[in-house]
C-alpha cells in the first residue's frame, strides 16, 4: 500500500450498514446502529468475484507484516494461515529486466540488506520519485537475478524490533512466483486464494520506458486471471494507471486516495489541478464508479482525527460511495501505539499494543466494505466480534 504511508511512522443496506455510527470522546465508545452487526460477515453472493467475500473483508496488508518482513513469501504466507481473506501480496516494482517484483518502493535500502553488498554500492544513487528527491538503491537498476541475491529485512525496526528476527530469511519474491504461489494454496486449502496486487508509481516507470500496466496485464492473462471474477483486485494511487487497466483486463479495479489535499502523481504530471478532495466528491465518486470497482482511501477520510489524534465524527464517504456502487477497504489499521487514534492507545512503547480491537470496531461500525491491516490475526478476531454483536 501507498507512497503516502511512506512517513506512517508520525504521526445500501444491510450489508453495508448505514454510515453515522457515533465515534465518541473518551475510550472511543462506539454507538453501533440496529441490523449492522447481523448484516456483516458475508458477501452479497451475486454473480461471485469481489461482492462474494466476506464483509467487512480482512485484507493482509503488505501479508502479515505486523509479524514478519512484508512483501516476503513468509509474510503471505502467515497472512493467509491468519485467516486474511485477501493477501495484499504485491506492492508492483519492475527490473531492469522488465520482470515486476513485490516491494513497498522501488527504493530497497530500507527493506533488503543491499547496504551490505559491497558489489552494489556503486548503484546507490539519488533519483526524483513523484517530486521528492531520493537517496539508495532502485529497483529498475537491477536485474531479478541480481535481486534474488538479496534479502528482506524489517523496514520499521522501531516498532516491530520481534520482526527483525526474521531479516536476511526471505527473498524478493517475483509476482510471477506469487501467482503460483497463489495457486498452490488455493489446492492446497481448497478455498481460492485471494490478492491484491499495487501498482507502484507507474508514471515514474512509464517515463523511465519500464510501464508497468501492461507487463501486469500480460502476466494475467498468461495465468488466466485477467476476468472480471479473477481474485486479483489491482489497486494504484494513480487513476489514470487504473482507466489503463480497464482497457487491459477484466479485473476488480481500485483506486487508492491520500490525504484531501493530496494530489495523484499523474494528476500532477499532465496539470489536472483536482486533489483527492474532488476525487471523493458525489461527482468524483460516480467517475470512479465508470471505470472501478472500489477505493481505497485512507482512514482519516473515514473518519478524520483532531488534533489531538482522536477521532472524530465520521464523514459522508461511505455512503457518498456506496451510493456510487463502489466498495471501500480503507488502509491502513496496525495494532501498536503509535498508529492508533490516541483515544485507543495503551502506554507510550512504540511496539506495545493498544486497543486495536476497539479501533476496529469503531471503523467497522461506520459500514466500510473491508479493511487493511499488518495484524490479519486481530483482525479476523475484531471481526468476528463486530459480527456477532
Amino acid at each position: 500500500m501507498g507512497t503516502q504511508e511512506s512517513n506512517e511512522q508520525g504521526n445500501g443496506t444491510g450489508r453495508r450498514a448505514l454510515l453515522g455510527a457515533a465515534v465518541l470522546g473518551a475510550g472511543g465508545a462506539v454507538l453501533g446502529l440496529p441490523g449492522t452487526a447481523g448484516a456483516a460477515g458475508r458477501g452479497s453472493g451475486k454473480g461471485g468475484g469481489i461482492r462474494s467475500l466476506p464483509v467487512p473483508t480482512v485484507i493482509g496488508h503488505r501479508g502479515a507484516s505486523g509479524h514478519r518482513p512484508e512483501h516476503t513469501l513468509g509474510s503471505y504466507q502467515l497472512a493467509l494461515d491468519m485467516g486474511a481473506d485477501i493477501v495484499e501480496a504485491g506492492d508492483l516494482v519492475p527490473t531492469k529486466d522488465g520482470h515486476l517484483v513485490c516491494r513497498h518502493e522501488p527504493e530497497i535500502g530500507g527493506t533488503t540488506d543491499v547496504a551490505d553488498h559491497p558489489e552494489f554500492a556503486g548503484r546507490r544513487t539519488t533519483k526524483v520519485l513523484d517530486g521528492v528527491p531520493t537517496t539508495g538503491w532502485f529497483t529498475e537498476d537491477f536485474t531479478l537475478a541480481e535481486l534474488k541475491t538479496l534479502r528482506a529485512t524489517e523496514r520499521i525496526p522501531a516498532n516491530r524490533p520481534h520482526n527483525t528476527l526474521y531479516d536476511g530469511r526471505w527473498e524478493i519474491p517475483a509476482f510471477e512466483e506469487v501467482l503460483r504461489w497463489q495457486d498452490e494454496q488455493t489446492r492446497r486449502t481448497g478455498k481460492q486464494v485471494w490478492i491484491y496486487p499495487e501498482l507502484k508509481h507507474p508514471t515514474y516507470f512509464r517515463a523511465l520506458g519500464l510501464p508497468t500496466e501492461e507487463r501486469l496485464a500480460k502476466l494475467l492473462r498468461e495465468h488466466g486471471k485477467d476476468r472480471k471474477n479473477s481474485p486479483v483486485i489491482v489497486q494504484s494511487f494513480e487513476p489514470t494507471s487504473i482507466r489503463r487497466m480497464r482497457e487491459l483486463v477484466g479485473n476488480p479495479l481500485a483506486v487508492l486516495l491520500g490525504g484531501a489535499g493530496s494530489r495523484p502523481w499523474d494528476f500532477v504530471a499532465t496539470g489536472d489541478p483536482r486533489t483527492t478532495a474532488d476525487l471523493i466528491t458525489p461527482k468524483g465518486l460516480k467517475e470512479i464508479a465508470s471505470y472501478a470497482q472500489g477505493i481505497g482511501p485512507t482512514l482519516d477520510l473515514i473518519v478524520p482525527r483532531d488534533a489531538a489524534g482522536r477521532l472524530t465524527t465520521p464523514t459522508t464517504l461511505v455512503r457518498d460511495a456506496h451510493r456510487a456502487g463502489l466498495i471501500l477497504h480503507p488502509y491502513t489499521l496496525r495494532n501498536e501505539n503509535p498508529f492508533l487514534p490516541a483515544e485507543f492507545r495503551r502506554g507510550t512503547d512504540a511496539d506495545a499494543y493498544g486497543d486495536a480491537f476497539g479501533a476496529f470496531r469503531a471503523y467497522f461500525a461506520t459500514g466500510i466494505d473491508g479493511i487493511f491491516t499488518d495484524h490479519p490475526d486481530t483482525g479476523r478476531l475484531a471481526r468476528e466480534d463486530f459480527v456477532n454483536g
